[in-house]
């Protein structure tokens, strides 16, 4: 975990001091390995061997399994049968819990956001669209997992500017959880080229501080999303761009740990 020093109060000039965030070797596994799920190295039911894995980290197996069993709280891991842990592979009724919840999370964001004072409504616009020209650049290039990667960015983006670190680190967690239905159902990361377009009706709506349309927004957005995925939408011919992802799991580079650790 990460670990935080008490604020301290410094004689000399009695100027507070913040508390200063060192992560911990369990926080570094944690984390190479959560990166190594989202772009696709470490793919849905790939086994994650602990002898294996530690040597390719370069670390020992205690604080690699304690970092596991961290993903496996998170829904990252499962358990798979005779073989230890492995990357979760995401069902229809997977994809369907992910957005639910996400749609919940955003839009108690989105209110947040816009019961703050106009001029960090304003600032948030200016962040999203910053996110939207991304988006833009990608479609115009058929980049696919460039898109993907600003899709991600712009949820984060939105949820960050609530405030709230519960609600970031559960949005962290989901928006990982929806690359891993994307690379679940698909063979390779697939992403609508209207990705930028549907966005912007979002950035809109927040523009014009209004939270009825938002809502509604964000729950078509889910609500699609889920329809494309799991096949469910009767006209679900959309125009995709689709980056290759691996078939099996690919060693991981060591992790550069920091003395004292």
């Amino acid at each position: 975990m990460t670990q935080q020093a008490p604020p301290r109060t410094t004689h000399a000039s009695g100027i507070r001091l913040e508390p200063v965030f060192r992560a911990s070797t369990v926080d570094l596994i944690a984390d190479r390995i959560r990166e190594a799920i989202l772009d696709g190295t470490l793919p849905p039911g790939a086994p994650l061997g602990e002898a294996e894995m530690a040597q390719q980290l370069g670390v020992s197996r205690g604080p690699l399994r304690e970092g596991m069993q961290r993903l496996v709280q998170e829904g990252l891991l499962t358990t798979v049968r005779r073989r230890g842990l492995g990357v979760a592979t995401m069902t229809h009724a997977d994809v369907a819990d992910v957005y639910l919840m996400r749609a919940s999370i955003e839009r108690a964001a989105s209110r947040q956001i816009l019961r703050s004072d106009q001029r960090h409504v304003k600032q948030t616009v200016k962040l999203l669209t910053a996110e939207l020209r991304k988006m833009g650049r990608a479609t115009a290039k058929g980049a696919a997992r460039q898109l993907a990667d600003g899709d991600l960015s712009f949820h984060r983006t939105l949820v960050d500017a609530a405030g709230s670190r519960r609600l970031s680190r559960a949005i962290r967690t989901l928006l990982v959880e929806t690359r891993l239905c994307i690379f679940s159902i698909h063979d390779s990361l697939e992403v609508r080229a209207d990705l930028a377009e549907k966005h912007e009706l979002l950035v809109n709506a927040l523009a014009d501080r209004d939270e009825p349309r938002l809502a509604a927004l964000l729950d078509a957005h889910m609500a699609d999303a889920v329809e494309w995925l799991t096949g469910t939408r009767q006209d679900n011919e959309f125009e995709t761009f689709a980056a290759p992802t691996p078939s099996s799991p690919q060693p991981l580079d060591p992790l550069d740990i920091p003395d004292g650790l």
